[in-house]
């Protein structure tokens, strides 16, 4: 199994006022930047990944988001390849490019072949769609976001692994000379792990190609059943999916005690909360989503990793302004919600005994070989986050390794992706163990 740290790096300045007034991260005025306290922030995260690579993490995840304080990471590959020198032994890994919004995907094939080959093969790269947010912050029109994500994807491939120089005449982007000198360190590229939020489209793309999906914070009853749809659509093209084919990011925080770590993980919810990302009319521009994607996040219990819910959606359509709001119901409403998306098992808050027992839930119900700790957000201190880190590693990690060698996850690195063929005729075996639903009582 392998066990990544993942935080969003977020900006922790911003008043939360002014985050509620906006009724999202996203669309926030840069007015409130302040540059000593970003270079202080922006240090500290590097410092802070060499530390989860001191005490054991296996992967370094990074993502991207522009236009956000949710998140800082504007141009993540920078701050990979800092980590490609500054770390040894940890995987880096990307959650991940957004192909879509990319002017120039032939840099981007150089790029991550730099930081493959500083870090000595420890990339994991990673494609998204990017955020609906993220289509009008790089103006790119929503509508071909999947077609420039397609081409973009199999461009890079093949800038990794033929030999130049050649010419591309593609649908959106166009080379006379492709040839590029740096080329990954691992043949013939790096692994490729694809996170998502329970699009149908993508996890069929992933199956279809064999790349492990990621579920980000999703709920639990949806992701079983995007695994089992992952695995038919295996079944189809002549594998049998398994434990590394899967993985999922939880929102994670620990303290030496269960009143402690609530009362910290409430910066979980700072500002809004995850679910609170961006508005809906900048998650879900026109062509952006399919309708049946659209409707599986809306169905989620409480908005999950984009903020898109039954309740977002209506309050979107109702077009009540921020005068009429009261502020003091709509804190309420976020202790509400951090309450349920902890029994919901979207969050996961307390001692390491809490968690252990509350991971390895998770672990037996969906059989992921990959598994993130997404770190608390919020001003919690420096102090804290490590404190949180130590404690995860030290007691929660060797106790849910050990159980990963119980249930026979392997992970990627240990069996290669779509390598456990399927004869035809043969029916697939089971992915997910939904047992523990019964009693979880999750919201479905």
């Amino acid at each position: 199994m392998i066990i990544g740290y993942f935080t969003e790096r977020p900006y922790r300045w911003v008043p939360e006022e002014e985050v509620l007034r906006n009724e999202a991260f996203f669309a926030v005025s840069n007015k409130y930047f302040d540059r000593e306290k970003a270079a202080d922030d922006y240090n500290y995260f590097l410092d802070e990944y060499c530390y989860a690579e001191d005490l054991g993490f296996d992967a370094l995840m990074l993502n991207e988001h522009h236009g956000n304080p949710f998140c800082m990471g504007s141009v993540m590959n920078v701050e990979a390849s800092i980590l490609a020198r500054i770390t040894k032994r940890a995987k880096i890994v990307l959650i991940g490019n957004p192909l879509p919004v990319l002017k120039h995907p032939l840099r981007m094939a150089e790029e991550l072949a730099e930081i493959d080959l500083i870090s000595r093969g420890r990339l994991v790269t990673g494609w998204v769609r990017g955020a609906g947010s993220e289509q009008f912050f790089n103006n790119a029109n929503p509508a071909y976001n999947r077609e420039y994500f397609n081409e973009a994807h199999d461009f890079i491939i093949q800038a990794w692994t033929r030999p130049g120089p050649w010419r591309y005449e593609g649908k959106h982007f166009h080379y006379r000379h492709v040839n590029p000198w740096a080329l990954p360190y691992q043949k013939p590229h790096p692994q490729m792990w694809i996170p998502g939020v329970l699009s149908p489209e993508t996890a069929q793309w992933c199956a279809e190609r064999g790349y492990p999906y990621m579920g980000l914070v999703t709920a639990l009853g949806p992701t079983c059943d995007m695994w089992d749809f992952y695995a038919d659509t295996a079944a189809k093209h002549g594998y049998q999916a398994g434990p590394e084919n899967f993985g999922y990011l939880m929102s994670v925080f620990v303290a030496d005690t269960d009143e402690k770590a609530q009362e910290l993980g409430k910066g979980f919810m700072f500002g809004g909360g995850p679910g609170a990302f961006s508005r809906p009319e900048h998650t879900l521009p026109p062509g952006y989503n399919s309708r049946d994607a659209i409707r599986r996040l809306a169905r989620m219990p409480s908005g999950g990793w984009v903020g898109v819910s039954s309740d977002r959606l209506k309050q979107a359509q109702e077009g009540k302004s921020s005068e009429e709001k009261d502020y003091a119901e709509v804190r309420r409403k976020l202790i509400a919600a951090y309450d349920k998306a902890q029994k919901d098992h979207l969050m996961i808050v307390g001692s390491p005994k809490t968690v252990i027992e509350r991971v390895k839930t998770i672990m037996r119900l969906l059989r992921v070989s990959i598994l993130t700790v997404f770190q608390v957000q919020g001003t919690v201190s420096n102090e804290d986050r490590q404190t949180s880190m130590r404690l995860f590693a030290q007691e929660v990690m060797p106790e849910i390794r050990a159980y990963a060698k119980e249930l026979d996850l392997p992970d990627p690195f240990q069996r290669f992706p779509g390598s456990v063929k399927l004869q035809p005729g043969v029916a697939r075996l089971p992915v997910v163990d939904r047992t523990p639903l019964a009693s979880m009582k999750v919201g479905l």
